[in-house]
């Protein structure tokens, strides 16, 4: 694949991150999305599914990350990165979700910013724009060393 092809490709997968978070209310359930856009330092949490929130929750970063390691492919080319991806990916979920959910059954009583930004790794690939500079980082180390 030429490489401007990739480049179309990545932005191309770009592009289908944003549809994803521009039809997020649509596509998924989330009462979390109106909360946090309006007044919810005077409001109550929000009445919520745990199932259907999780089910959603599991969706959107089921998605993302399919779109994520498709771009970590497509501008790397190398599956032992998507593989240690996939790994990070499935951990991260793991570790996010249960702190998540045990943030909400507690009601944000130690407040609703970890709350939140636990959440935003959840529902936004944040992940990927970590991931590609790491490993375009690593990449070039390796280069300078060998060169050595």
């Amino acid at each position: 694949m030429s490489k401007t092809a990739r480049w179309i490709l990545v932005i191309s997968l770009f592009v289908l991150l944003v549809l994803v978070r521009a039809f997020q209310n649509y596509l998924f359930y989330d009462p979390f999305i109106n909360y946090f856009d309006n007044d919810y330092l005077a409001k109550p949490i929000p009445e919520y599914h745990t199932i259907g929130l999780f089910a959603s929750l599991l969706l959107r970063y089921f998605i993302n990350t399919v779109i994520s390691l498709a771009i970590i492919y497509v501008i790397f080319r190398k599956k032992g990165l998507v593989r240690f991806s996939i790994k990070f990916y499935i951990a991260a979920f793991i570790f996010l979700s249960v702190v998540y959910f045990i943030l909400l059954k507690m009601e944000m009583l130690d407040g609703y910013l970890l709350t939140f930004y636990v959440r935003r790794f959840l529902i936004h690939p944040v992940f990927v724009l970590i991931l590609v500079p790491a490993f375009y980082y690593q990449q070039k180390l390796v280069r300078q060393t060998k060169k050595l």
